[in-house]
């Protein structure tokens, strides 16, 4: 019996992560903040993407590494490891891809704009870097993610919403191909999630592709945090008006974000009556990002101090969430005539 008697009447959800290395604020803030919160109101599937990391160019020690480091960082964050996976370990979603594959036409895929941008980042790495036939294909394999739990909603931020919309109409096509209502159309979740810029462009999306000045990692040192907020750009000349430049508009944005709504009220209110200093702005971001913060890195240190027993513990989730993913790619078979 599940241990919420109301679960049966709850939505279900899917989102995945790739496994980039470590968490950073905007990770978080973007999108682990609100699993997190997530998890009490909805039958929640997180999983830990690594078959989609392979798409672009990768080192397979570094993957693996960097698999579980993001599935102990994110349970740290405060994710059940009872809804957690990884996407690996459930070999199934690349079952489905392709059955799915075979429902999709080439069209759809080549206006997949997020292939175009990665592709003319690969041409810009030089003739070594390769586009692979992965990185075209693999809208595919996220609409494997999610349709393989009957996902009813999916969280996501406006740049992904056309992904969601191929794995609706891949799930309206098989349907239609071969008359049955199997998969119903899962919906986007669009939910209040601050988005946290580089401080070091605030121009720019927080990315650990863009050096460390421009990301903080969430459980990076504490003097290492404090020292990137005070060098945090903020007005750089490009403020017009009463307008807030965007560096001092970032700043406040993590400062609301870390829950700090005194500090918050009282900054802005000195800030429109032009009294605010940035340094006493920095000073509160810092505090507050180290209080929030903190827990996290206690409960990381805890799951260090039983790695085994917490890989045990994601692998065991891992194929509890399979059974899941195996139901659904029998009756596919089935339904496919396989």
């Amino acid at each position: 019996m599940p241990s919420n008697p109301n679960s049966f009447l709850m939505k279900k959800i899917l989102s995945g992560i790739q496994p980039t290395g470590d968490i950073h604020l905007g990770n978080y803030f973007g999108a682990i903040d609100n699993w997190v919160k997530l998890q009490d109101n909805y039958l929640c599937t997180y999983g830990v993407v690594d078959y989609h990391s392979m798409t672009m160019p990768y080192d397979p020690k570094k993957l693996k590494e960097n698999t579980w480091k993001m599935a102990f960082q994110i349970l740290a964050c405060g994710v059940k490891v009872e809804n957690l996976f990884i996407q690996s370990l459930v070999p199934e979603h690349t079952e489905l891809a392709w059955i799915l594959g075979c429902v999709c036409s080439y069209g759809e895929l080549s206006r997949m704009t997020q292939f175009k941008d990665k592709s003319e980042q690969l041409n810009d790495k030089g003739k070594d870097s390769v586009i692979s036939a992965g990185l075209f294909y693999y809208p595919v394999l996220q609409a494997a993610d999610i349709l393989i739990y009957h996902a009813d909603l999916v969280p996501v931020g406006k740049d992904q919403e056309q992904h969601l919309e191929l794995s609706r109409n891949i799930a309206q096509r098989f349907n239609f191909l071969y008359n049955k209502e199997y998969f119903h159309h899962p919906d986007p979740l669009f939910t209040e999630t601050p988005k946290i810029l580089s401080l070091a462009d605030p121009t720019r999306k927080m990315s650990k592709s863009l050096g460390e000045k421009h990301h903080i990692n969430v459980f990076g040192e504490e003097a290492q945090i404090r020292k990137q907020i005070r060098s945090a750009v903020t007005d750089a000349g490009e403020s017009s008006g009463n307008e807030m430049s965007a560096g001092v508009k970032n700043l406040f944005e993590i400062l609301k974000a870390c829950g700090d709504l005194n500090s918050y009220n009282s900054l802005i209110r000195e800030y429109h009556s032009q009294q605010l200093k940035y340094s006493s702005l920095k000073e509160a971001v810092a505090e507050a990002l180290v209080a929030k913060l903190k827990p996290f890195h206690e409960n990381l240190q805890q799951i260090q101090e039983n790695k085994k027993d917490i890989k045990n513990q994601i692998k065991a989730s891992s194929e509890k969430i399979r059974e899941r993913a195996r139901q659904t790619v029998k009756e596919v078979r089935e339904i496919a005539g396989l």
